[in-house]
């Protein structure tokens, strides 16, 4: 009987190893939030180069991006990305979205969400509160490189916004 609890220890201890290593592998921490992305069946170019931090709370899939600036990025319209970037992951689509605007007829607009609602159509939809803008998947596809922001996109989008508030 002796025997027979050395084993038994030396193949907890074993199994105790073995699984922790395989659990160590596959940990979020080393995902980047272009996989987050990717595995919520976003493409990966909605969120640009740059990001020096960021967060994503796996059970709610609310996250954070950090950037060391504010900028903008060309698509068939200008997207303006905030030093934080706030929102929710959930498959096909972000919610919440606070951080991100577009630029439509000469106004900035925040885009409240981004979806995917079938992968096959090949089109992405922006919300914007008022409107629901349609692009193309394929532009999506590498995050954009950005430039540093425009002093006139801020004056723009403090319009835009009290536009939105005066239709609601």
């Amino acid at each position: 009987m002796s025997l027979h609890i050395p084993s038994l220890i030396l193949t907890l201890i074993f199994f105790f190893f073995f699984f922790s290593s395989i659990a160590t592998a596959s940990s979020p921490s080393n995902l980047t939030i272009y996989d987050h992305l990717r595995h919520q069946g976003l493409p990966v170019g909605l969120l640009p180069t740059g990001i020096t931090q960021y967060t994503v709370n796996a059970t709610s899939g609310e996250f954070l991006v950090s950037m060391e600036q504010p900028c903008n990025a060309k698509f068939e319209n200008e997207v303006h990305y905030d030093t934080n970037i706030t929102g929710t992951l959930k498959y096909g689509s972000i919610g919440g979205l606070s951080g991100v605007s577009a630029h439509e007829l000469f106004l900035w607009f925040p885009v409240k969400e981004i979806r995917v609602d079938v992968p096959s159509s090949g089109l992405i939809h922006f919300d914007v509160g008022v409107a629901d803008k349609q692009f193309s998947l394929s532009l999506f596809e590498d995050p954009p490189r950005c430039t540093a922001e425009s002093r006139h996109r801020l004056q723009n989008q403090a319009h835009a916004e009290d536009v939105l508030w005066a239709a609601s």
